[in-house]
């Protein structure tokens, strides 16, 4: 009997699946096959190799792949050594816990920004008429180019290595710090046995995360790259210049695959290197105030470092004129705010991110219900996960690419509808492996019970597991939202004038040098993105907090309902 109404629901799933499957494959794996048939594609029509051969003998696609990865690598590893000593501060001291807090903001700061505006950023600051050299003197380099990128790309992947690594130390037993020292360890015997070793896996994969991050980034490289040969310039100058060339276009986004394919496998290889206790402890953490004022000290440091670079972008729009005339009006951002067209492409950025996280949300969560909560086969749950790796392995250019393949001379070319299909497929993973982990966590029998009160499948899902699951939800729908307002390497290739984004529209205020509008723009998007996440991190922690309750709530209805009808010898 159990087994019957464990079956229930089966048929839903597969249409879910098979929904699903069909979609992604759509707009995931059709593009992907577009640029692989436009690399072998010959001038003459025929198929073959002559686009790569002719590509890999150019010395400037080698120049620009070994730029790309000599900044990436480096920029990766300052990015991964700051976080970790940044996690390990906020876990491992005794600093006041709202100072903690606000250290915590102030590094995830960047995330709420577009990666192009990081490189204006680090101009305005570090360049020669900048704030810092303004103050400090010019700095002993050159701003453009190789040194810029890397001040930008550190910026740009420290957020989320920090929070690979934050996340890390939540499983890390602190009573190991007491065992070692009364074993008689010296202070960095116990540094590594304790906090070093059981993150080496993290701190892996937060560098080759935070590689791949850099490597495939558009915004940064286009804002502040110069002279300095990259590979997403190198793709975006082939597709786009005068002379587009989609051949080599496609072989050099083909190229870009093989070091995302190479960073999944490599995570997937370091977890072996993560450190597992069979019961975790939360000791307190040991007094020492040299220690504290240290971390203390390095705390400052950074924060002042990421603050003095995007402070220009709240002086610049509210000066006469920087650096000649540096008087606070509001004139310069009143003229801008002013201007019809940049209002209707901030609704554009709005109604993308909307849609984009109210479709996302929903599209993810029925892919996590066939992983999390079916009995189909599994080589059905294993194509979800598959695609789920297949997504995050695409580079956001590699993908916009793709999607201007597939869709060129098509109803969606040139639409807000092909913008959001392109965020739903390249935010895909993160929000698919929340949901998923969010179901596996609840009771596997919810289902059961709806089906002895009589419940369709589809009642029970609605009843039970989507306001179970609503703080899940609610994150969701905020990385969607969020990611959908900052990205640039996908939506570069698929926007026109009539569906400029605040993004894309940034990049074009970048060839009038318009750089007053350009902070503008993206003191919209900062605001718009720093109230998404107040108002939903507020909304989940309501949920997040009425949850027990609403557990309760709901299997005591449920027991109710089911228990007249045992009383009264009816049969169930």
């Amino acid at each position: 009997m159990s087994l019957g109404f464990m079956g229930r629901g089966q048929n839903e799933l597969k249409v879910l699946y098979w929904l699903v499957t069909a979609t992604l494959a759509a707009i995931l794996l059709y593009p992907l096959g577009c640029v692989l048939f436009q690399s072998v594609l010959t001038a003459n029509g025929d198929t073959g190799f002559d686009n790569y051969v002719t590509l890999i003998s150019q010395p400037r696609f080698w120049r620009a792949m070994g730029n790309s990865f000599t900044v990436s690598g480096i920029s990766a590893a300052i990015a991964a050594i700051l976080a970790f000593f940044c996690a390990y501060g906020l876990h491992f001291t005794r600093i006041n816990a709202t100072l903690k807090k606000i250290i915590q903001i102030v590094v995830l700061l960047p995330l709420f920004l577009p990666s192009i505006t990081y490189g204006f950023a680090v101009i305005y600051s570090f360049g020669r008429l900048g704030l810092i050299s303004q103050i400090f003197g010019q700095p002993p380099f050159s701003i453009y180019g190789f040194w810029g990128l890397l001040i930008a790309d550190v910026i740009y992947t420290l957020p989320p290595a920090f929070l690979i690594l934050y996340n890390a130390f939540f499983y890390v037993d602190r009573n190991f710090v007491t065992v070692s020292k009364l074993m008689g360890d010296s202070p960095w015997r116990t540094f590594y046995v304790t906090a070093l070793r059981p993150v080496v896996g993290a701190l892996l994969s937060a560098f080759i995360l935070s590689f791949f991050l850099s490597l495939t980034d558009f915004g940064i490289p286009v804002s502040i790259a110069g002279q300095y040969e990259v590979i997403a310039t190198e793709l975006y100058t082939t597709m786009m210049g005068a002379v587009p060339n989609f051949g080599e276009g496609a072989v050099i986004a083909m190229a870009m695959l093989v070091p995302s394919v190479a960073s999944v496998i490599l995570l997937r290889w370091v977890d072996r290197f993560n450190f597992r206790y069979n019961k975790i402890s939360k000791g307190e953490v040991a007094d020492n105030r040299i220690r504290d004022f240290a971390f203390l000290g390095y705390f400052l440091a950074i924060s002042l470092a990421l603050l003095s670079v995007f402070i220009v972008m709240f002086v610049v729009p509210f000066v006469k004129q920087w650096p000649y005339q540096p008087f606070f009006t509001l004139d310069v951002i009143g003229r801008i705010l002013s201007d019809d067209s940049i209002w209707q492409v901030y609704g554009h950025s709005i109604a993308v991110a909307l849609a984009s996280a109210a479709i996302g949300t929903v599209f993810c969560y029925a892919a996590a219900l066939v992983k999390a909560r079916s009995e189909l086969s599994g080589w059905c749950k294993t194509t979800m996960d598959s695609f789920a790796m297949i997504t995050n392995t695409v580079p956001g250019m590699v993908l916009g690419i793709g999607f201007l393949f597939a869709m060129s001379g098509t109803a969606l070319a040139n639409t807000f509808t092909i913008l959001i299909l392109a965020n739903l497929v390249h935010f895909f993973t993160t929000p698919y492996m929340m949901a998923t982990s969010a179901l596996s966590k609840m009771n596997a029998g919810w289902e059961t019970t709806g089906a002895l009160m009589g419940d369709s499948w589809i009642k029970t899902i609605s009843r039970v597991i989507v306001p179970n699951s609503l703080p899940t939800l609610l994150q969701m729908f905020q990385y969607f939202f969020v990611s959908a307002m900052v990205t640039i390497s996908a939506v570069v290739f698929l926007t026109g004038a009539r569906t400029m984004l605040l993004t894309t529209k940034i990049k074009e205020l970048q060839y009038f040098e318009k750089f007053e509008e350009i902070f503008v723009l993206s003191l919209l998007i900062f605001i718009t993105n720093v109230a998404a996440k107040l108002i939903f991190d507020a909304l989940a922690s309501y949920a997040q907090n009425n949850s027990a309750r609403g557990i309760a709530a709901t299997i005591n209805k449920l027991l109710k309902s089911v228990m007249p009808a045992k009383h009264s010898g009816q049969t169930v």
